[in-house]
């Protein structure tokens, strides 16, 4: 039997694993803690899991920072003779291999945070993806931030009416309280991301402030798109760009015509298309990345 590949998906809410097309799912990394040996334990877990011999494992990581993109560590962490060589990347890059494969343009994958990748010709450009406190513009906390700043406009006489409001009394019956509590919550990230769901649904029900909202993360994320093309455009007439949007925020009907109305007025030659895949795949895909492609300085290699 030859050697096996371990593709590596790792977010914050689940770690994807897959080994000879067998797919399983961990919990999610740990943001609190040091990320190397938790990639580590989550690999050889699967190596006892399936039985199968592996000799490279190929990770795409949310959040991964310059100091932990580390293959060496890894490797060394897994301490497993079989394993000959770890290749480690942002998931940024494995969900822009799972999504557009080979293909110049960009994705953009939004969910409570948002980050957007595009490859051209030779250059590759991010934007955005710097977090809930500096960044992540269009993305399901920002969503949730902007319907919970609505709520209490109207609260205050600040802002339109808004069923919105309802939905925040539902959780905090007392809203003059609920920036107390929504403070000393643990949880609070995922709690005010939690309220993108509330605008998607209410923007359909033709709420005006929900719509709004809608509309304006859309055009974020579009923005995001066209600044990360802007990067990478070459010189070449007639360039042409896919754009693949990913994540629970384009599950808004309305939010998704609104994000494709900016896309088809941009100054770029660029058509928005389906993913072929997902970031699991991108990830399986990094064990075949050419040195030459304008991604493979974003990634880290250790050998034995």
């Amino acid at each position: 039997m030859t050697a096996a590949v371990i593709a590596i998906d790792a977010g914050q809410t689940g770690i994807k694993v897959r080994v000879r097309e067998h797919d399983f799912v961990f919990p999610g990394i740990r943001t609190g803690e040091p990320l190397i040996p938790q990639l580590a334990a989550v690999t050889r877990a699967a190596i006892e899991r399936t039985g199968a011999e592996v000799s490279v494992v190929s990770a795409g990581v949310s959040g991964l920072t310059t100091r932990e993109s580390d293959a060496a560590a890894l490797l060394a962490r897994i301490d497993d003779p079989a394993v000959r060589e770890v290749i480690l990347a942002h998931d940024s890059t494995t969900s822009f291999l799972g999504a557009l494969g080979d293909t110049r343009g960009a994705v953009v994958a939004a969910g409570t945070g948002v980050v957007t990748l595009a490859v051209g010709a030779s250059r590759v450009a991010r934007v955005d993806g710097w977090g809930y406190l500096m960044g992540d513009a269009g993305s399901g906390y920002w969503i949730g931030r902007e319907s919970l700043d609505a709520v209490m406009r109207e609260y205050d006489g600040r802002g339109p009416a808004t069923a919105l409001r309802t939905v925040a009394e539902e959780r905090w019956p007392d809203l003059s309280q609920a920036y107390i509590q929504l403070q000393s919550d643990p949880e609070r990230v995922s709690v005010i991301a939690s309220f993108a769901a509330h605008v998607s649904r209410l923007a359909t029900e033709g709420d005006a402030v929900s719509q709004d909202i809608t509309v304006r993360a859309g055009g974020e994320l579009a923005h995001s798109v066209e600044t990360a093309l802007r990067h990478v455009r070459s010189d070449e007439p007639g360039e042409q760009f896919a754009a693949c949007a990913i994540g629970g925020v384009f599950r808004s009907p309305q939010l998704r015509e609104a994000f494709a109305s900016h896309i088809a007025a941009s100054e770029f030659d660029v058509t928005l298309v389906e993913p072929l895949g997902h970031g699991i795949d991108g990830a399986a895909a990094l064990a075949d990345l050419a040195p030459q492609h304008p991604l493979a300085h974003a990634v880290s290699i250790a050998y034995v």
